[in-house]
């Protein structure tokens, strides 16, 4: 049966493309269609081989190819995602002879970067669209038929045949929770079966379509033992009629894997049915339904996973390259702590060890996105009207600084762009057409200087230009510029101070630094990890988070300092505290700290450190003072900076702190793991050994 008739429920229908081109959606792709390459139906064509000719592996190894091309040309950003789903499925695809059970590949990453997508156009390249099914694991997308709250009722109802290779998609995992956020069992009634599924591939039937087929089959026999014992009450009264509607026909023909139509099976006796019925319930062997050779893709967003990574930045004020970084650096073992917080562990263990992570978009390809877009949008208005734009790129780039919320996906870039572009350029378009101007020409958009107007220019036919205003909200924009020169100037001076002395002490620049912030009302600095965290770095980040207060000191002077740095004392504070009582880095060795329970082996004596504690921080503030003091024109250029553009990225500071004298990096992020480890240990313990070989004096 074909999944994708009216014989089967709408939330199951997935239309197949058109077999010469694809439209790209306009979540993560061009709006251009691109030739879609033959799919290679090497599991259509009647029941599998035992042996596979070199030919056919070529031509399934070429599918593979051309379908990872394709993928690449259409799905910005994740070329190393679409690789390792392609190695992961190759097996699967190329020789499935050697599959014995489902082939898990899990997929984790923000929403809107194109999990679901690339499973869909992964199943169209390949020709198994026909045998695709996609679960919301949330539960609520389904209506409330037992045959939809059951994986097995799900497949039963696709286009996968058992025993053979077809996809699965599980969407939205992640709402599927087992667990609750204090480790208690949630009760959860839909799809329990894919636990089954997910540790063999066999899937026992449904017992709620069991027990309707058996209701049915004893109330038949109820009425029929009436009749016989009153024959007269039996002859006035009406008999039970037993008859198997549609869905209990099919369902009968999938369990029993039956050859029979369903109009054929829908007018068998009770008796006949009952014998079946009895015998397969006796025949556990044919019980199961065989699934062992699909390709299961797991689906979510482990909110879990980003969250340590989504606090060290805000939503729409960090740089795009920097979330994509520190998102680039989660790996298995963080899939595996964020998935314990939702899952028992022998569930985790069902899923694998195939997980595949989105990184959060890189500018580059936020910038790809928007391009994309304004594209299309100019696009269709040269289709309906005959009008085409062309959008500048001052434009672009407002759209990227108002629209792009990093660590939140791509979604609310495309609502985004939508509400500041498409009635604009409906409006221009009418303009255009009410002053007809000539349409041979492509009419320009570019922001105007108040940042509050698109303005559109053309030619009339008799030469002249043409232009018109059109109001557009930029709400980022407004947000961020704070109007108010004193409170931009204390940001600038606070902010400064923190992120020059991070210069000085660690000889790094800040990831970036910005006083024009959206999210809350101040600025912050962006420093890379410590790996490893010496005496000398603890002290170091101490007198780096002194350093606003000092600054603020030093220029507006001690009776001007603000409340601002309430945050930066708390950190320090508890820095120090963990220097002198946790780490030994103070006089005292042992390890103290509070407890109220008996088996807590620790040092409880803290009264006599909180002196240490205070004496620590006072010598660090003196040090920031002096180090400031010693630097007031490094400290001016960058206060002037951030009054000046409201923020600094990596290249800027280098630049800067090289006017005042001063030489910094900027810290790698070629490789997946930005943490810095800035003593050199692996020198020292070289030196060590060599010392260690000379021979010793007498």
């Amino acid at each position: 049966m074909n999944p994708f008739t009216n014989n089967v429920p709408p939330h199951q229908r997935h239309p197949a493309p058109h077999p010469a081109t694809v439209a790209v959606s306009a979540g993560v792709g061009p709006s251009v269609t691109h030739p879609q390459p033959a799919p290679v139906r090497a599991h259509a064509a009647g029941p599998l081989t035992a042996l596979t000719s070199s030919a056919e592996l070529a031509q399934r190894q070429q599918a593979m190819a051309q379908a990872a091309t394709q993928l690449k040309a259409e799905l910005f950003g994740i070329d190393d995602v679409i690789d390792r789903v392609i190695d992961a499925i190759r097996a699967w695809y190329v020789l499935p002879q050697l599959i014995t059970r489902p082939v898990i590949v899990c997929l984790w990453g923000l929403t809107g970067t194109g999990k679901t997508q690339l499973t869909r156009r992964l199943a169209q390249l390949l020709g198994f669209y026909d045998r695709f099914v996609e679960v919301q694991m949330d539960g609520f997308s389904h209506g409330a038929s037992y045959r939809s709250s059951t994986i097995s009722g799900m497949l039963g109802d696709s286009g996968i045949h058992e025993g053979a290779p077809g996809v699965l998609v599980l969407d939205e995992f992640q709402r599927f929770r087992t667990m609750d956020r204090k480790g208690e069992d949630v009760k959860v009634e839909r799809y329990q079966d894919v636990w089954t599924l997910l540790s063999d591939g066999r899937l026992p039937p449904a017992l709620s379509a069991l027990s309707n087929i058996e209701r049915k089959l004893a109330d038949a026999h109820y009425d029929a033992e009436r009749a016989e014992d009153n024959d007269d009450e039996g002859a006035r009264k009406k008999p039970y009629r037993f008859q198997l509607d549609a869905w209990d026909a099919q369902e009968l023909k999938r369990m029993l894997k039956l050859s029979e139509p369903l109009a054929e099976i829908m007018l068998w006796l009770p008796a006949k049915v009952q014998a079946l019925f009895t015998r397969f319930q006796q025949s556990h062997q044919s019980w199961e339904t065989d699934y062992s050779k699909l390709l299961v893709f797991v689906c979510g967003n482990l909110d879990e996973m980003y969250h340590e990574t989504a606090q060290r930045v805000e939503d729409c004020d960090t740089d795009a390259d920097i979330f994509h970084r520190l998102t680039r650096k989660l790996s298995l073992i963080d899939v595996k702590k964020a998935l314990g917080e939702r899952f028992k562990p022998e569930q985790i263990a069902r899923l694998g060890n195939e997980h595949v992570i989105y990184p959060s978009f890189s500018k580059a390809t936020y910038e790809q996105l928007i391009r994309n877009l304004c594209a299309r949008y100019v696009d269709d208005i040269a289709a309906q009207c005959g009008v085409r734009f062309a959008i500048g790129q001052d434009v672009l780039d407002e759209l990227y600084a108002n629209a792009v919320f990093p660590a939140q996906g791509t979604r609310p870039l495309f609502s985004s762009v939508h509400a500041i572009l498409s009635a604009n350029l409906v409006n221009a378009a009418l303009w255009v057409l009410e002053q007809q101007l000539p349409l041979a020409q492509d009419f320009g958009i570019a922001l105007a200087a108040d940042k509050h107007h698109l303005l559109v220019r053309g030619t009339s036919t008799q030469g002249d230009e043409q232009h018109a205003r059109f109001a557009v909200t930029l709400e980022l924009n407004r947000i961020k510029q704070r109007a108010n020169a004193d409170f931009r100037a204390l940001l600038a001076v606070h902010e400064a101070g923190h992120g020059l002395l991070y210069c000085l002490l660690f000889g790094q620049a800040p990831q970036e630094v910005k006083i024009n912030i959206a999210s809350f009302e101040g600025g912050y600095n962006s420093f890379a990890g410590l790996k490893v965290t010496t005496r000398q770095n603890a002290l170091d980040m101490m007198c780096v988070g002194l350093a606003g207060r000092v600054a603020e000191e030093l220029v507006f002077g001690e009776m001007a300092c603000t409340t601002g740095a309430e945050q930066d004392y708390k950190q320090v504070t508890a820095e120090a505290a963990r220097f002198i009582r946790h780490h030994g880095f103070g006089n005292r060795i042992s390890r103290t700290d509070v407890t109220v329970e008996l088996d807590n082996h620790l040092n409880t004596d803290v009264e006599p450190s909180n002196d240490a504690i205070e004496a620590l921080l006072q010598a660090q503030y003196q040090r920031a003072q002096g180090l400031l003091r010693q630097h007031r024109d490094a400290l001016t250029r960058l206060v002037e900076a951030l009054m000046d553009h409201g923020m600094i990225a990596q290249p800027e500071m280098q630049a800067l702190m090289a006017q005042s004298g001063i030489a910094i990096a900027v810290a790698s992020t070629s490789g997946p793991d930005e943490t810095l480890i800035l003593e050199p240990f692996a020198a020292r313990l070289a030196a060590f050994q060599q010392q260690t070989r000379l021979p010793q004096p007498a």
